[in-house]
């Protein structure tokens, strides 16, 4: 079981840049996660109402914690405009400290330095 101040990514993507910007800006400046890296546009291929097809798309990758990542899933998926988006948390099973610990500090701290 992950505990609150794991450290978790969770993986999304936006339909186009200006979403993902606006994604981007609102988890970090509501303090839900320390950074979100955007991705350069990528082909997303897959199956949909039966038919498969595809779609240009900026990959997420948002850092914050494991006790921030049920608001992170509610953002998402109020702030994305398609009907099951893929919002996707991975547990962090280690990396450099100072970096773990600074995710631990941002995400949470809304206007936080």
């Amino acid at each position: 079981m992950l505990r609150d101040d794991d450290v978790v990514l969770i993986l999304s993507n936006a339909p186009d840049s200006l979403l993902a910007k606006r994604i981007a800006h609102v988890l970090v400046e509501d303090g839900l996660a320390a950074c979100v890296n955007l991705g350069q546009p990528a082909l997303s291929v897959y199956r949909w109402k039966g038919e498969v097809e595809g779609a240009e798309e900026i990959p997420l990758t948002i850092k914050t914690t494991y006790g921030m990542h049920q608001a992170v899933v509610q953002t998402l998926a109020r702030l994305h405009p398609y009907d099951v988006p893929e919002i996707i948390v991975i547990p962090v099973i280690g990396g450099l400290a100072s970096y773990l610990d600074w995710v631990r500090e941002q995400a949470g701290n809304a206007g936080s330095e």
